[in-house]
């Protein structure tokens, strides 16, 4: 099926940072729900499997948040789910990384008392932002003490509220689910939570309102969509999640390096030595990290693995 939606997020950041932003909206701040509707995807994902001298890792690339009843429980991909004996995420996927959200959240993501976040914007930027808010149905109770750059994030995830898509039905944590309730598997984690979301914290305020003016132009102008990201991956079509995280950040190299090209090198070096255990690991990462010549499948080829897949 195509899932269409009436607006749209910015790709980069959907595919990149919505693991993050999903879990700080499960974690305590809830924006609107949209009414429920019911809406089916089947899908059948790329799925890559990576030989090691001892080890095998099969890498599933994720949609964070996905239409609910979505179908991607492919055969190839039940076989790869039941022989893994460790599982592997951006970041871990138990509870208390609500609470290490929080507390981080706590620490960098609020504003000095007093300061409330509209006296921040321009009389310009004030006037998106109230039009987002409308548009998310967000409280401007709830993101009035928040820096720009977390309530950005918050009307992000607020759109895919509107939209229906859920966190709760991302495939992380759909396979994460699957996961826990088998016995003797091990979990792992490529990343920290902090780590994702000081990918999102410029140093430079006033830069940092440059942002978030940005990204509200992007909500409101409806300039990507993150409908084309969910159908390509539902299609295994891998050179089309490419091209759009390429047109995601044509205008921003430096942060396509920082948000996909070093991080995709750590991760690399990361299942190297995984791959050196006796293991066999199912790896769900961002499908934006596993697309084109600088996706980690090719980058494990180009170390000399042996890689079955797209």
């Amino acid at each position: 099926m195509s899932f269409r939606l009436r607006r749209h997020l910015h790709t980069a950041r959907a595919c990149v940072l919505t693991l993050c932003a999903a879990t700080l909206v499960a974690a305590g701040a809830a924006v609107a729900e949209a009414p429920e509707v019911t809406t089916s995807l089947r899908a059948n994902p790329a799925l890559w499997t990576v030989h090691g001298s001892k080890g095998t890792v099969y890498l599933l690339g994720s949609i964070h948040v996905l239409p609910p009843e979505t179908q991607w429980r492919t055969p190839k991909v039940d076989a790869a789910l039941n022989a893994a004996d460790v599982f592997v995420f951006e970041i871990p996927m138990d509870e208390l990384q609500k609470t290490k959200i929080r507390e981080f959240i706590k620490a960098n993501g609020m504003l000095p008392p007093g300061v409330s976040l509209s006296t921040l914007l321009t009389d310009e930027v004030r006037k998106d932002y109230a039009a987002a808010l409308k548009l998310t149905h967000i409280s401007p109770d709830l993101l009035s003490p928040m820096r720009p750059w977390l309530a950005l994030l918050m009307l992000e995830s607020g759109i895919a509220t509107q939209q229906h898509l859920s966190a709760e039905n991302g495939l992380d944590r759909q396979v994460y689910a699957f996961a826990r309730d088998r016995p003797r598997v091990r979990f792992r984690a490529l990343e920290t939570p902090e780590q994702q979301l000081r990918l999102l914290m410029p140093e430079d305020r006033s830069l940092e309102i440059q942002q978030f003016d940005a990204g509200l132009k992007e909500i409101l102008n409806e300039t990507l969509s993150v409908n084309d990201l969910v159908n390509a991956w539902a299609r295994g079509d891998v050179n089309k999640i490419n091209d759009l995280m390429n047109s995601g950040f044509k205008d921003n190299p430096r942060a396509e390096k920082t948000l996909f090209d070093d991080r995709n090198r750590a991760w690399t070096v990361a299942l190297e030595n995984m791959l050196k255990e006796r293991h066999t690991y199912f790896v769900t990462v961002g499908a934006g990290h596993l697309a084109g010549p600088r996706g980690v499948p090719n980058l494990l080829r180009r170390d000399g693995y042996r890689v079955d897949g797209p």
